[in-house]
């Protein structure tokens, strides 16, 4: 039995503490495995080393299937070995077979936190803030630190955007590696480099407001003012102009009302209300 404070066995009796209750602290690794299984103990040993180089960034919770039968059927174990991840109570992830050190490490850096996020979420603030030197400065730090962090990519092409810089920002969202293609992170901040770009060099709010009043078929006015009100973070007032433009004139901008709504989307995330009620409203206006 292992000795360390990141590698622990748990039975039925424990297993809610540890796992259950533990993984609201820090994510746990649980490794479902037998004596018998060899591909288990190839695993085995992989898994232990990384919950040592991790430095306790997760716990690796060891339960035996021939001893814990019970656990095993509770969570639905087919085939040895199986990992599970879980993060605040439930079970997020899994893999299955003796996976090579980095496919695992790659897994894990899926869900686990590194040492340099704390430096990216304080670099992001800080760009929030309108301190870009400081984002700089911390930007600079965690690549010095920790130059394979997989965030690093995303939060330069944030730089970028906070900077003013969007073209640049566009051109380097198009270069993330494949891993980053359904990051809704991703998917969120390129929709707003674009809504971005469309305001750039374009009227003031209540300029467009006047244009609107004066014409209400002045589709421009109406696409750069939802792109402003995006941007405000006012989507319900952006989606209903979109919608009117998508009803009032599907040519302009090679569709740009239906895009731009569908950018929105892309942006709030597939579970939010306004997004349920505005593509039901869109696809009752294209079908």
């Amino acid at each position: 039995m292992s000795h360390s404070p990141n590698i622990v066995t748990v039975t039925a009796a424990n297993f809610h503490t540890i796992v259950i209750e533990g993984s609201y602290q820090r994510p746990v690794l649980v490794d479902f495995w037998a004596d018998w299984c060899a591909p288990c103990r190839m695993l085995m040993p992989i898994l232990s080393k990384l919950a040592e180089q991790y430095g306790g960034r997760f716990l690796l919770a060891k339960v035996d299937t021939e001893a814990e039968q019970a656990l095993a059927v509770q969570f639905g174990i087919r085939s040895l070995p199986t990992v599970q991840l879980f993060r605040d109570g439930q079970a997020i992830d899994q893999f299955m077979g003796a996976l090579p050190e980095h496919q695992v490490r790659e897994f894990l850096d899926r869900h686990i936190p590194r040492a340099s996020d704390g430096l990216l979420q304080q670099a992001k603030a800080a760009m929030s803030g309108g301190d870009l030197a400081a984002a700089r400065a911390l930007i600079d730090r965690a690549r010095t630190e920790d130059p394979d962090n997989k965030r690093l990519p995303l939060m330069e092409i944030q730089f970028l955007a906070s900077s003013g810089e969007i073209a640049k920002a566009l051109e380097a969202i198009d270069t993330l590696p494949l891993e980053f293609v359904k990051d809704p992170e991703v998917a969120a901040l390129r929709s707003r480099l674009q809504f971005a770009r469309v305001i750039e060099g374009a009227p003031s709010e209540s300029e467009l407001n006047d244009r609107l009043q004066a014409d209400p078929r002045d589709s421009e006015a109406r696409y750069q003012l939802a792109a402003h009100q995006v941007l405000r973070g006012d989507y319900e007032g952006a989606l209903e102009h979109l919608l009117e433009l998508v009803k009032r004139d599907r040519t302009y901008g090679d569709d740009a009302g239906r895009k731009g709504m569908l950018a929105v989307f892309d942006l709030l995330g597939s579970d939010n209300a306004l997004v349920a009620r505005y593509r039901s409203r869109m696809m009752s206006i294209l079908y």
